[in-house]
């Protein structure tokens, strides 16, 4: 187990200075990836970004994270990663327009809430010879 989670970069042109990415809920991924199945009988292909449409920061995401744990989670600041960009953020709009999908579950404490069941839960995940590729045989 980690001691303390990084912060990489503290001087980003964002409200608090750390970097905003865009977070979402594993529910709403695979039911998107869903989507994009049924609807690939009528496609021969289809792109879409998966995401929220809003951001939070890092310094959001450790706040919320102590708050649903209730742990204190050390933050060590550090200096900027090279190539990380201040904001990213998917942009919905295509999948929603096209396929009509859209987030159930987009709050931050809603899905720390939920990860955070799991892992208490499977603490040590699951075990790798229960997930082992099953060969498909005709």
């Amino acid at each position: 187990m980690k001691k303390n989670i990084s912060i990489f970069g503290t001087d980003y042109r964002t409200p608090d200075g750390s970097c905003i990415r865009d977070y979402i809920h594993v529910r709403d991924l695979a039911k998107a990836h869903m989507l994009c199945l049924e609807a690939l009988s009528t496609h021969d292909r289809l792109i879409y970004n998966l995401g929220t449409g809003k951001g939070f920061s890092v310094r959001e995401v450790i706040s919320t994270v102590r708050q649903v744990t209730g742990h204190p989670i050390p933050a060590v600041e550090s200096e900027r990663r090279p190539g990380d960009p201040a904001v990213l953020i998917a942009s919905p709009k295509k999948i929603k327009r096209e396929l009509g999908w859209k987030t159930q579950h987009s709050e931050l404490a809603e899905i720390i809430e939920s990860a955070w069941t799991w892992m208490k839960a499977h603490p040590a995940g699951y075990p790798a010879e229960e997930h082992e590729p099953q060969s498909c045989q005709s």
